[in-house]
């Protein structure tokens, strides 16, 4: 068992290792979590998530470009593919398990930051349903009724472009006023997004999964609520 020193040691080894694009590193680093048990959600979120994360700033700092993001995403799927069957053994996937579908809307086809927040839903477990960019407006309902996923996230970089959000809402809640929809974006801010009538708003990648998880178990209660409601007969 790790000491808490050298746990935020093996942490630091992961997310420096992503961040730097070193490969070799990060399965070195992800090896020494599992062989010196450090709770392998831990490590991913903590380590390889983080160091993505970081990676994603330095893109919008223009210190990095798509070849080093690609470099870095390689190295967490290499640290991933070690800690997965043991975040799944773990139980802590089961946690947070959910599904949601991911998408730019049409018109706009920056996608760096939609790569991130799926990077993130994967690393914590969540079944993920890209549509990529510069997604058809339609083409959100027709993936969330074909999936039934808990969750839609919905992207967008330009001003231009988010101005197609709260039509793909409508359309949305439309066909399933249960479906529990993010969304996020450099021109998105919490009163955008109530105005839009998003039920959450993710400000980053690091807080898009959170928000997830907490309007996932906003869709649970209402569900149990419903049945218990159903199951409850008038006395006479």
């Amino acid at each position: 068992m790790a000491t808490e020193e050298r746990t935020r040691e093996i942490i630091e080894g992961l997310k420096k290792s992503v961040y730097e694009f070193e490969e070799d590193d990060t399965i070195k680093w992800a090896r020494a979590a599992l062989e010196e048990s450090v709770d392998p959600f831990l490590a991913a979120m903590d380590g390889l998530a983080a160091g993505m994360i970081e990676a994603g700033e330095a893109y919008n700092r223009k210190e990095y470009f798509v070849p080093e993001l690609l470099m870095c995403a390689d190295a967490l799927y290499a640290g991933l593919d070690i800690l997965k069957p043991a975040i799944n053994a773990s139980g802590r996937k089961a946690e947070v398990k959910g599904s949601i579908v991911l998408g730019v809307v049409e018109g706009d086809v920056h996608d760096i930051g939609k790569n991130l927040v799926k990077m993130m839903f994967e690393v914590a477990g969540w079944n993920v349903y890209d549509l990529g960019k510069d997604v058809p407006l339609d083409k959100f309902v027709e993936e969330q009724l074909r999936t039934d996923a808990d969750v839609v996230g919905i992207s967008a970089l330009m001003t231009t472009s988010m101005l197609a959000m709260p039509v793909v809402i409508k359309k949305l809640r439309e066909k399933n006023p249960k479906v529990r929809i993010m969304i996020g974006g450099a021109p998105i801010n919490p009163d955008i997004a109530g105005k839009y009538g998003a039920d959450g708003y993710a400000k980053s990648a690091g807080t898009a999964v959170e928000e997830a998880i907490n309007l996932l178990k906003m869709l649970r209660q209402e569900e149990l609520s419903r049945n218990q409601s159903s199951q409850t007969t008038p006395q006479s």
